[in-house]
């Protein structure tokens, strides 16, 4: 373990200096889901392709309804129907003088129409007051057919999705940098586009190390707890936009440990190890990573440090394999270990998608406390907290104790104490981390 003391940007930045996005490939929408474009997505096709009625009703000119009430009512020839999927009227032809045609919601508005009225703005060709529906054409075709009373006028373009109104060819639909959400599917699929160039979502491996774990369901005997650093990370990361994997805790054995390890860089771009980090008899993550790659893959190593910050001063970083695949290994406390992984290894995972913003959105808040707030001079002090954005202000929840994770489960933020503050004041200004 180095003798220096590092600070966490310093940290930070060693870490963000060997990380590059990963390779652009080539995905089909479904699979492009929560991944990063690499090139600007630009319109083919108009959206929508044609005018189209954004209502049932009929299609008319606007001549026809002029004046129109229901003391006085228009009555127009119906003399088709257009539903969505058609081409138009079934017969080509266009709505004339004193003529209407029965148009539903995203049929293509018909030649010589110019609006489209509401099926309740007419007697929907029943002859008696105003409709609530149409009949459904299966039942009464008979509706496409006869006479229709509008009850009401309407301007030009009533109703009605011009073409391109949405965008138009040549439009930027999406920039390069955009994360690929629901919407941006939804946009690409109107578009017309199959596949899109992304950076792939990372692989991060997650696994916790200590023979006193146990996975949740098993039974707990004396002196043993259960697992749950890997749960936790392994969901961090992919709410941070990984596709992650969690692998059983590995017992306080250096080459199980380790064959593990290079086990699962197959499916890595990211490994992350909990515990076995700090200066006990026991902390094999030190003893089996410290050497690795010095003699078989040159520039490749973990490089273990003492960090100015609490919770998380013992901290893990390097390459391991023939890849150089990045290995954060992080303590094995639990909010040490939830800390760690927000301050380095989502920025990791950010970096490794081709974000250009890798870090957790901050704020100032007012302190919110009866009694000053002590921290250690010369380290960053990570404190959970609520934040009350209405209100500005932040209450820290829990202690300082980095095995209290019932208080994690209530923070939505972390209170962030810099190196020259030993005492923060009910009051105080300070900076807060947001972690949803």
């Amino acid at each position: 373990m180095s003798s220096t003391i590092w600070s966490v940007d310093e940290h930070l930045d060693d870490i963000l200096a060997a990380v590059r996005p990963l390779e652009p490939i080539e995905l089909q929408l479904p699979d492009a889901q929560g991944c990063v474009l690499v090139e600007d997505v630009m319109v083919e096709v108009a959206l929508p392709p044609f005018d189209n009625s954004s209502m049932d009703g009929y299609a008319v000119r606007i001549s026809d309804i002029e004046g129109a009430s229901e003391e006085f009512p228009a009555v127009l020839t119906v003399i088709g129907d257009v539903a969505a999927g058609d081409g138009g009227l079934a017969d080509g032809r266009s709505v004339g003088p004193g003529e209407a045609a029965r148009i539903m919601t995203g049929a293509p508005l018909p030649a010589g129409a110019e609006a489209v009225v509401p099926v309740e703005w007419t007697d929907g060709g029943t002859g008696q007051g105003p409709a609530d529906a149409m009949r459904a054409h299966s039942e009464a075709p008979e509706g496409a057919s006869g006479e229709v009373r509008v009850h009401r006028p309407a301007e030009a373009g009533a109703h009605v999705r011009a073409r391109g109104s949405d965008v138009q060819p040549g439009d930027l639909a999406l920039r390069a940098g955009s994360v690929v959400g629901p919407p941006q599917i939804g946009l690409l699929a109107a578009i017309g586009r199959s596949t899109v160039k992304v950076r792939p979502r990372p692989r991060v491996v997650v696994l916790s190390t200590g023979s006193e774990l146990v996975q949740p369901g098993e039974e707990l005997t004396g002196g043993r707890i259960y697992d749950s650093n890997s749960f936790a990370l392994t969901a961090a990361a992919r709410d941070a936009g990984a596709i992650a994997y969690r692998v059983p805790a590995v017992a306080d054995d250096a080459e199980t440990l380790r064959a593990t390890i290079e086990d699962q860089l197959i499916r890595a771009d990211i490994v992350v190890t909990t515990g076995g980090v700090s200066v006990g008899a026991y902390d094999v993550v030190k003893e089996a990573l410290t050497s690795v790659g010095d003699e078989d893959e040159p520039g490749s190593g973990i490089d273990f440090r003492k960090l100015a910050m609490q919770p998380g001063k013992p901290q893990g970083f390097g390459t391991i394999g023939p890849d150089h695949t990045p290995l954060l290994a992080l303590p094995g406390n639990p909010v040490s270990s939830y800390v760690s992984f927000e301050l380095f290894v989502r920025p990791a995972i950010r970096a490794l998608m081709g974000l250009d913003d890798v870090h957790r959105p901050t704020a100032t808040a007012t302190l919110d406390v009866d009694k000053a707030l002590t921290s250690p001079a010369g380290k960053r002090q990570f404190l959970r907290g609520t934040y009350d954005a209405e209100a500005g202000t932040v209450t820290p929840v829990g202690g300082p104790g980095s095995h209290l994770i019932a208080a994690l489960a209530q923070a939505d933020a972390l209170i962030v104490l810099p190196e020259d503050v030993t005492s923060a004041e009910p009051g105080a200004e300070t900076q807060v981390i947001l972690l949803r």
